[in-house]
C-alpha cells in the first residue's frame, strides 16, 4: 500500500522552490483520496517543499484564512462561499473541482411531524445553518422547491458540529449539515427534508472546488500544478479497499463505516473531465457560479469571470 501511494506522489515531477512551505486547508469529517497522499508526504515529495495542513470547520474560515496569508490552497471550499468571497472582491481563484456529492440534508428534529409535503409548517421555526456554505446553498433550494417562506424562519449561523448538537438539545427545529460525523450525529434525532430522489428530481446537487490565492497562483504556478497533479493521481489510484478506507478515516476523524458510506456517495472528476466540462467558456463552473449570483456587469466574453475561474493549472 505504502508503496502504491508513493508511486501517486512521486507521478508529479519532484521539483524544488523557492517557497519553504505551502499552507494547506482542508476539512476534517470529510473524506477524499487526496489523504492518502497528504498522510504519507506525497505532496512534499514531489512539490519539493514542506506542507502545512489546517483543519477549517466551514468553507468561510478558509477564505479568511487565504485573506490574511495564513492558507495558500484550500481543498475542497465549497462553491458557495467561494462565490461569496469573489462577490466581495476577495483575490482568489477556483483551480479545479474537489468532489461532486449530493446535496448537504437539512434534517427536521423528530417529533415534529413535518415532512416535505408539510414544509411550510417550517414557518416560524427556528433553523441552524452554517451561513455561506453548499449546506447554505442547499438550504434555499430546498425551500425554494417546498415553497417556504424562508422570511418567516429564524435562522441561526451554526457550524454543523454545532448544528448537530442544537438539534438533538432541541434548541432548533432543523439543522442544515456538512460533514459525515456531523449529519450522522443530526440523522439520529432527524429525517431529512428531501431524499435522495427528491433532490435529484429537482435537479440540487452540490460541488465543492480547490481554490487558491491569486499570488499564490501568480508567483508559484509550478507548486500549484505539482499540487493538483498529485491530487488527480490520488483520485485516479483510488480503489476504495478497506487499508485505503482506513488511512482516510483515521485522517478525517471518522468511522471507517461512516468513511466508507460517506466516499461511496462523492464523484471525483479527472482532469480531462474538468477542463471538457467545468472550465471554459460556458463550462459547468461558470454557470453554477453565476446560479449563486456571481455575474460581473459587462462580461460577455467571460473575460473578467475567467480571472476568478482558471483550469489551466491543472495536470
Amino acid at each position: 500500500m505504502a508503496a502504491a501511494v508513493f508511486s501517486v506522489g512521486m507521478a508529479a515531477s519532484t521539483v524544488s522552490y523557492a517557497a519553504e512551505k505551502v499552507s494547506v486547508a482542508f476539512f476534517l469529517e470529510w473524506a477524499l483520496p487526496m489523504q492518502i497522499a497528504k498522510v504519507n508526504k506525497s505532496f512534499e515529495k514531489a512539490m519539493g517543499v514542506g506542507v502545512k495542513w489546517g483543519d477549517f470547520k466551514t468553507g468561510v474560515a478558509m477564505t479568511e484564512a487565504m485573506l490574511s496569508g495564513d492558507i495558500d490552497i484550500s481543498v475542497s471550499q465549497g462553491l458557495a462561499p467561494f462565490v461569496t468571497a469573489i462577490q466581495q472582491g476577495a483575490p482568489l481563484k477556483m483551480v479545479a473541482i474537489a468532489v461532486l456529492y449530493e446535496a448537504n440534508d437539512c434534517f427536521v428534529r423528530n417529533g415534529l411531524g413535518i415532512d416535505s409535503p408539510h414544509a411550510s409548517e417550517l414557518e416560524g421555526k427556528t433553523v441552524a445553518v452554517p451561513l455561506n456554505t453548499m449546506a447554505d446553498y442547499s438550504f434555499s433550494k430546498f425551500m425554494q422547491v417546498l415553497k417556504v417562506d424562508m422570511s418567516k424562519m429564524k435562522i441561526v449561523d451554526q457550524a454543523p458540529a454545532d448544528g448537530a448538537k442544537s438539534l438533538a438539545d432541541g434548541a432548533v427545529d432543523m439543522a442544515c449539515i456538512f460533514g459525515g460525523a456531523s449529519a450522522k450525529a443530526a440523522s439520529e434525532v432527524g429525517t431529512p427534508i428531501m431524499s435522495t430522489k427528491q433532490k435529484t428530481e429537482a435537479g440540487i446537487t452540490s460541488f465543492d472546488v480547490i481554490s487558491v490565492t491569486e499570488k499564490f497562483a501568480t508567483e508559484h504556478p509550478e507548486l500549484l500544478k505539482s499540487f493538483l497533479e498529485v491530487v488527480e493521481d490520488s483520485n485516479q489510484a483510488w480503489k476504495g479497499t478497506d487499508e485505503e478506507i482506513k488511512i482516510v478515516a483515521r485522517d478525517a476523524g471518522m468511522s471507517v463505516d461512516t468513511t466508507k458510506k460517506q466516499i461511496a456517495g462523492f464523484v471525483f472528476p479527472t482532469a480531462k473531465e474538468q477542463k471538457e466540462k467545468y472550465f471554459g467558456k460556458g463550462g459547468e463552473a461558470a454557470r453554477a457560479a453565476a446560479s449563486l449570483g456571481l455575474v460581473f456587469k459587462g462580461d460577455s466574453d467571460g473575460s473578467k469571470i475567467a480571472k476568478t475561474i482558471d483550469g489551466s493549472f491543472l495536470p
